[in-house]
């Protein structure tokens, strides 16, 4: 099947003008016309000429054998490791996907296809490149021969609808508790920092906190590659970097962006990721007036961030250490730490409170803990910390299931 869906492709393309924009029942005309002429032959079945049409259309319209994961709104990650070998992610497992390209030039299409509706390139020359597809999907290319056995794509699809925090406390994301501590949080204008690894749910948590952002709020965001789904926002501005091309194209780098962002009167800054030398210019916004504002980066705890936002502040400048370190406690108020747990949930691991820096290095005072052998359970654990911010004399209890 494989075989002959690219054989009648090839012969499609053919017949196509491609001078002209043809709509999608001509198109679907003319690959019935070629099924049909084969179809004797070949022996194909009713259901088989359905699968071959629609097959045949996505790869000239769409994303060819990726499309049908595409529209799963079970499949959360799609990876394909070369035109051969394709696996996916459907409720935090991950499976072998039976279909697969004919050639590394029918993946090669797929992607020219998919940087060319976000206007950036991939070739040889910049062989590794971020994109996403119409529906907001985080897209990673990297092409042959970078990629060993053949070009690579990474997708990571978000829901269709934004998670919000209500979904998330029936999720056992984070309990109802710690939520409400965190809109409090948000209101006041609290600096947060949302750290985790690799798919822990930084973005979707980070979508779900900006919904406690009072709406008459200026909010700019800044991203690599726009993913951050902010609903029912009025006064919102979306900002997106942009990769240099051979055709003299410069680049609009988010560091760029920041600075172009503080000129733009925001209440509120959201830097979607925090990956290098453009750190320094987001602490510096958190610590110029614009209070409230949120990032995310990759880290394997709140500690282990830190370091890393110490290490990626000295990319971008040469400062003492210690001048970072203040620069980093006096700009971040709180860090929420993101993390997959043995149920292959993503939840809150850890919320802890910026104290200051003592004895040369910064501290942090745990207001929340997920603890390890309370994970199945979904039960959050909370120190007395939290009666500093609420004001009262008691100490929660096991918090209250959704």
């Amino acid at each position: 099947m494989e075989e002959l869906s690219s054989r009648l492709r090839q012969q499609v393309r053919k017949r196509l003008d491609w001078s002209q924009d043809i709509d999608e029942e001509a198109l679907r005309g003319i690959i019935r016309e070629e099924i049909a002429a084969v179809a004797t032959r070949e022996r194909i079945s009713i259901q088989q000429r359905v699968t071959l049409e629609q097959r045949i259309y996505n790869s000239l319209r769409k994303l060819d054998i990726l499309q049908e994961l595409i529209e799963d709104d079970q499949v959360t990650e799609i990876m394909v490791n070369g035109p051969k070998v394709i696996f996916y992610e459907r409720q935090g497992e991950v499976h072998r996907y039976p279909y697969s390209f004919a050639s590394e030039e029918e993946l090669q299409d797929v992607i020219q296809q998919i940087v060319g509706r976000n206007n950036r390139v991939v070739n040889l020359s910049s062989p590794i490149v971020d994109a996403r597809l119409e529906d907001g999907s985080r897209v990673n290319i990297v092409l042959a021969p970078i990629a060993i056995d053949g070009s690579a794509i990474s997708i990571r699809k978000f829901p269709k609808e934004p998670l919000d925090m209500k979904r998330l406390i029936q999720l056992g994301s984070i309990t109802r508790e710690a939520a409400g501590f965190l809109k409090d949080l948000v209101a006041a204008g609290y600096n947060i920092f949302i750290s985790g690894g690799t798919s822990s749910g930084k973005t979707t948590f980070l979508n779900a906190l900006s919904s406690y952002i009072p709406e008459e709020e200026r909010i700019i965001t800044i991203e690599d590659s726009a993913e951050l789904q902010l609903l029912n926002r009025k006064n919102l501005i979306r900002l997106e970097c942009r990769n240099a091309n051979m055709e003299g194209v410069r680049e609009i780098s988010i560091r760029k962006l920041l600075h172009t962002a503080l000129r733009m009167n925001p209440t509120r800054v959201i830097v979607g990721e925090c990956r290098g030398e453009e750190t320094i210019d987001m602490l510096q916004a958190m610590n110029t007036g614009h209070d409230g504002s949120l990032s995310t980066g990759h880290g394997n705890s709140p500690q282990d961030m830190i370091r890393r936002l110490e290490t990626m502040v000295l990319m971008g400048t040469e400062i003492p250490l210690m001048a970072v370190r203040q620069q980093i406690a006096s700009a971040i108020d709180i860090f929420i730490h993101m993390g997959k747990t043995k149920d292959r949930g993503r939840q809150v691991l850890q919320i802890a409170e910026v104290t200051g820096v003592e004895d040369g290095e910064i501290q942090l005072s745990v207001l929340f803990q997920r603890e390890e052998e309370l994970i199945k359970k979904n039960e959050l654990l909370h120190t007395e910390k939290l009666q500093r911010y609420r004001g009262v004399d008691k100490c929660f209890g096991e918090s209250e299931k959704p």
